[in-house]
């Protein structure tokens, strides 16, 4: 009986230190530490008027283990979508996505690589919405019929300028600012309102 458990706790030390071994491997050459990680739950988003849903995955999140202060500007996940395309979200966007639930949140799965936006802003569209960020800002996430008035007004690059808030609730509908104003959804009808 004695016998039977120390060789358990000897099978259990060596599956821990292989366990961390592993997690604490260095898969590349260029010391960025690989990470796995499992998606967080849905926290401060919900969800858009049309109702997407997706499949929650465990991406894989990288960043730079020399520099741990500023591990938000350099983290980021690749995610490989259904159709077998790997796709990276990264730095501030990576964060709003993560913070939103990534791939298990209304945003879904991302359609496309970080793109440039207007008057050095970015943006990665996702299979629910899109994020967008401002050279100097934080990022947030239009989607349904806001994200489509706020792109037939001119999205970043028109008069309403980039989104300044997340999608939020107000009596009859949903709401999002934008620097140069407002657009309402309510009883299923879109208001823009400049500055």
């Amino acid at each position: 009986m004695h016998h039977t458990r120390r060789s358990a706790g000897f099978v259990a030390a060596v599956a821990s230190t292989a366990l961390l071994l592993t997690g604490c491997s260095d898969d590349s050459d260029d010391d960025t530490t690989v990470v796995t990680m499992t998606t967080p739950p849905m926290a401060t988003m919900t969800a858009p008027a049309e109702g997407r849903a997706t499949s929650p995955t465990s991406p894989t999140s990288t960043g730079d283990a020399d520099n741990d202060t500023d591990a938000g500007a350099s983290e980021e996940t690749r995610i490989v979508t259904p159709g077998g395309a790997e796709i990276t979200v990264s730095g501030d966007i990576y964060e709003k996505y993560r913070a939103s639930g990534g791939p298990a949140s209304p945003l879904g799965m991302p359609l496309e690589p970080e793109e440039a936006a207007p008057d050095g802003g970015r943006y990665q569209d996702f299979e629910g919405g899109t994020i967008y960020e401002p050279a100097e800002g934080e990022p947030h996430i239009v989607w349904g019929a806001i994200r489509e008035a706020w792109e037939d007004n001119g999205g970043a690059a028109g008069e309403l300028g980039y989104p300044t808030s997340d999608e939020s609730d107000i009596p009859g509908g949903k709401q999002s600012t934008f620097s140069g104003g407002t657009i309402t959804w309510v009883d299923g009808r879109i208001t823009v309102t400049p500055s």
